[in-house]
């Protein structure tokens, strides 16, 4: 199904993903959806690599998710599996026997303990997973496991996408460079916490579970908890990171260490990246929405005044149309339960202010506003006028394609 879908317009080519140190990946035809396409991957890391997760917050997760968070307690990660076209989620009591065969299985060929592997599945829900095609798969795609394999990974992760998604970056850990580089899938089913999504990391860095847990919280909460396609959360989301270690880099045993200023912030950046390429392939989109709260009364308040703006169906319509009606604008702010105030509030589109403290601008001219919203990257800007919090949201339109591509999801 996925190849049938137009590309998004608002695509991106795949970067150039070089090899990183500890880690190979491979994709291969399973069969357990799609035909003639990838949809089994596997990645086996070096001995003594290190792993964080954050998951959904939907409490109806997938059996997968389950696994990864009971296996995250030792902080050891040696595998990875993941498949698309089933999510194994409401799947009962064979879900959990799935997870527990496949890791198994995976645990056999890289000869660690079934612990040290973490799985992740994303398709259709309440289907029971074909699990022995994942095992009768995995020994020939073990045997083609390449450093060189994050692009075919890229494209065996992929549900309703329209296209590959990955980011790669350097960054310094005190003298020593270090590569980051990782994968994503996502394209409905997509709101914080963490949107239908799955997200692969990498680093070659020499960091313990502690601190790349605490550098992954911080960067999801400021990236992929920040976007939103239609207001549903998965069942299946996860964005796991993980640190093998092949660098020299010296010992750091604090997230704060200043030596990780350079690296934090390149994880932050790669991170909001891999989320943004998820917006862009929003199902149906035609736009994107970058939402800009200011003066609210804390930064947790401006994030949901963002995310309400972002996910109502009156916005998301009105830039699909083009229409420059700041008006329904009004109308998210007014009803998201946040604090707000008519008197104080201003809006503003691509850089033009229309209405401050609660009233249109005296000769505002639409002509600016009218032609930004011809564009493709819509940007919509709130002042509450209320204290100092501040946050940012990312969204898309909504089209005639979503329905399109929803209505017909598992036909």
């Amino acid at each position: 199904m996925a190849n049938a879908l137009p590309v998004s317009p608002l695509a991106r080519p795949l970067p150039e993903l070089p090899p990183l140190a500890g880690v190979r990946f491979g994709a291969t035809e399973a069969g357990i959806r799609y035909k003639g396409r990838t949809d089994l991957v596997m990645a086996e890391f070096a001995p003594g690599t290190t792993v964080a997760g954050v998951y959904t917050r939907s409490k109806c997760p997938g059996a997968p998710v389950d696994w990864c968070r009971a296996a995250m307690a030792d902080g050891r990660a040696r595998a990875l599996v993941v498949n698309a076209g089933n999510a194994n989620v409401f799947t009962g009591r064979a879900g959990f026997e799935a997870t527990q065969a496949n890791a198994a299985d995976a645990a056999r060929l890289v000869n660690c303990a079934a612990s040290e592997v973490f799985l992740a599945s994303t398709g259709v829900i309440g289907e029971i997973l074909p699990y022995q095609k994942i095992s009768a798969a995995l020994p020939g795609l073990h045997a083609t496991l390449s450093e060189n394999g994050w692009a075919d990974a890229a494209r065996g992760i992929m549900t309703t996408d329209t296209f590959p998604k990955a980011a790669t970056c350097t960054a310094r850990i005190g003298s020593t460079t270090v590569r980051i580089q990782g994968i994503a899938k996502g394209s409905g089913m997509v709101a914080p916490d963490m949107a239908t999504m799955l997200s692969f990391v990498a680093t070659d860095a020499k960091l313990p579970a502690g601190v790349i847990q605490s550098l992954l919280t911080d960067g999801v909460n400021r990236s992929f908890n920040c976007i939103t396609v239609d207001s549903d959360t998965s069942t299946s989301d996860m964005v796991l990171l993980f640190a093998t270690g092949q660098a020299d880099n010296a010992e750091i045993t604090q997230a704060d260490a200043p030596e990780l200023v350079d690296f934090r912030a390149a994880l932050d950046s790669l991170l909001l990246e891999l989320a943004l390429l998820v917006i862009r392939d929003g199902e149906g989109v035609t736009k994107m929405m970058h939402i800009t709260v200011t003066g609210a009364t804390s930064n947790e308040s401006a994030h949901r005044v963002a995310m309400a703006v972002a996910n109502s169906p009156l916005v998301k319509t009105a830039v699909a149309g083009e229409d420059a009606n700041w008006g329904r604008v009004v109308m998210a702010v007014g009803k998201c339960g946040e604090p707000a105030n008519r008197d104080t509030l201003s809006v503003g589109i691509g850089g033009t202010w229309i209405a401050q403290n609660g009233t249109v601008i005296p000769d505002y001219d639409e002509t600016p506003v009218v032609a930004h919203m011809k564009g493709q990257e819509i940007e919509i800007t709130i002042d509450l006028g209320l204290a100092n919090g501040t946050a940012q949201a990312w969204g898309c339109d909504l089209t005639h394609g979503y329905i399109d591509i929803n209505g017909s999801y598992r036909s």
